[in-house]
């Protein structure tokens, strides 16, 4: 512990609190915070000029980044008939309804990613207490409620990322791994900036993008400099 402490502490004195480094320098430093022994996220945080507690301006969407993510899902489905049939085969790791309801009251949440099918949305509803807090719960405005499954299982398998804006007004999303090269990071890092940008509420003001900062897990935060 004492050891990755001291990496930290060397790659934090040598960041510039106070200046906004261009993207691609920000990405070679984060990845220097890579210090521990499994391949860490790259993870950014932007501060919005929004008001979440207003229902247009609680910004919530996905994209599907272009380098992927470096990750393999364990994806639920809550599904019946054909559909359920649909997603075994499109590589759902587990696919039902009712029984998978009784089993996550339970306790059970291996899993990292819920997509559901309209007709069972009345089912999952009672698991909103388990799924909302751990942002794991179907929405259509993330694509995760469906009837077209195969394609949502495949879009979260290549790359897909969903994020919501906190009540603070931050939004954090990971851009990849720190075994990315720096070009395929600052590829998925655009693209999911370019979303962002796109989905700027028009009764937002002021300035939309406050700041951007970017870094790996339990790494040093770096400023990034950045304009729409």
């Amino acid at each position: 512990m004492a050891k990755r402490a001291k990496k930290y502490k060397a790659l934090a004195e040598k960041i510039d609190r106070l200046k906004n480094y261009e993207l691609n320098e920000a990405l070679g430093l984060a990845k220097e915070g890579a210090t521990l022994k499994f391949d860490s996220s790259v993870d950014v945080a932007v501060n919005l000029g929004v008001d979440p507690r207003k229902a247009d301006q609680n910004i919530r969407g996905s994209v599907v980044l272009p380098k992927g993510t470096g990750k393999k899902f364990r994806i639920l489905v809550f599904a019946k008939g054909e559909k359920e049939k649909e997603a075994l085969d499109a590589g759902a790791e587990f696919v039902g309804s009712d029984d998978l309801v009784k089993k996550i009251q339970e306790g059970w949440t291996d899993f990292d990613r819920v997509v559901a099918t309209p007709d069972m949305m009345g089912t999952v509803g009672k698991l909103g207490k388990v799924l909302g807090p751990r942002g794991l719960m179907p929405n259509p405005k993330t694509g995760t409620v469906t009837f077209d499954v195969k394609q949502a299982i495949e879009q979260i398998q290549a790359g897909k990322v969903d994020f919501r804006v906190d009540k603070a007004g931050i939004i954090h999303a990971s851009v990849g791994k720190a075994s990315f090269s720096v070009e395929d990071l600052a590829v998925n890092f655009k693209e999911f900036m370019g979303t962002l940008v796109k989905m700027k509420p028009s009764t937002a003001k002021g300035i939309y993008i406050k700041n951007v900062s970017l870094s790996t897990t339990m790494g040093p935060g770096i400023k990034v400099a950045f304009s729409a």
